[in-house]
């Protein structure tokens, strides 16, 4: 999957993940490879990140959107 996390000002993230789990609105929730489509907002806290190597990080966030589709994650921030 291909996930993008972008802030107003600038592309903070672009590269193939395993899976993704983020704070949603009404809980933490993860995406994996085939995901159904999927329009979340997200709250503050951490979205876990595993690439295709299965490397694990961590991003902290402030708040957001997220969009899942055809295994593409797009993540919209609302500040840096």
């Amino acid at each position: 999957m291909l996930l993008e996390i972008l802030s107003p000002e600038e592309l903070i993230y672009k590269g193939e993940v395993a899976l993704v789990q983020m704070p949603g609105e009404k809980g933490s929730f993860e995406v994996l490879v085939n995901h159904a489509p999927l329009v979340a907002l997200l709250e503050s806290g951490k979205i876990k990140i595993i690439d295709s190597s299965r490397n694990l990080s961590y991003m902290t966030i402030s708040g957001g959107m997220v969009k899942v589709k055809d295994n593409q994650i797009t993540v919209l921030l609302t500040s840096a």
